[in-house]
């Protein structure tokens, strides 16, 4: 039974995206010293009578990470040009495949182009919310205790500083609270939505040196800091957590 085609003019972009990606991986991954197997995985993809290395010359070496697909470019319902995303170190790359789809089927129609993928975009400052310090003061020692439960997984704890009837997920020990390095509260009624941002201790699961001094830095916990939202109710003189979630964007 055929599928239907994903996107307008009869074109299946899904399918052909994954198609691309998959060539992607063995496109731009070669080494000279291996380059029959190179041959072998890419044969899958290419026309009949194509040239095995689809215009490698067998020298150097180049490997990619992050290949993912990015857009596509619909040419009609049998020929689109698939964007595929990927970077090498520092850099990001886009790479276009031609791509022909009958009966079902893909085959990479033409010669790939490596292109330099788009700069960051300028990020403008946004003005932060009035904060209510008082508010902040109060909240502090609640959340201090709160994101420590929410690490460990203490289901207990973490009921003295939620709302009633509010259940949520823990770490469950794969981390560990380290501080509460800011907390914003905006000025507000007995329901606020604030913003915190949490340093977590990052286990290694190493064993720790026997050798006094030993400074090896994979054996050394990491820190992460992270942003969070929460929305949180005053009850009384205490505050009490009604939900968590990521932060979004920063404001300065």
């Amino acid at each position: 039974m055929q599928q239907a085609p994903a996107t307008g003019k009869g074109f299946p972009s899904d399918r052909a995206s994954a198609f691309a990606t998959q060539f992607a991986n063995n496109y731009l991954s070669f080494d000279a010293t291996q380059p029959q197997g190179r041959a072998a995985r890419l044969a899958p993809y290419l026309p009949d009578a194509s040239d095995a290395q689809f215009g490698w010359d067998g020298n150097g070496k180049l490997s990619v990470t992050n290949i993912e697909p990015f857009a596509v470019e619909v040419v009609d319902a049998q020929n689109a040009v698939v964007t595929v995303a990927c970077q090498t170190g520092g850099r990001r790359l886009h790479l276009s495949v031609p791509v022909y789809y009958s009966g079902e089927k893909f085959v990479v129609s033409g010669r790939p182009a490596l292109l330099p993928a788009p700069g960051r975009a300028d990020l403008p400052q946004v003005a932060g919310p009035e904060g209510d310090r008082d508010a902040e003061t109060e909240l502090r020692p609640q959340l201090e205790g709160f994101f420590k439960a929410y690490a460990e997984g203490d289901s207990e704890g973490m009921r003295r500083y939620l709302s009633a009837g509010v259940d949520l997920p823990s770490f469950g020990g794969a981390f560990t609270f380290a501080e509460l390095k800011s907390v914003v509260v905006p000025v507000g009624g007995a329901t606020r939505e604030i913003t915190a941002v949490v340093v977590w201790s990052v286990p290694t699961g190493a064993t720790p040196s026997a050798e006094p001094g030993a400074t090896d830095p994979s054996a050394v916990a990491g820190r992460l800091e992270q942003a969070y939202r929460l929305t949180v109710e005053k009850q009384g003189d205490k505050w009490f957590v009604d939900d968590i979630r990521g932060a979004g964007r920063a404001v300065g």
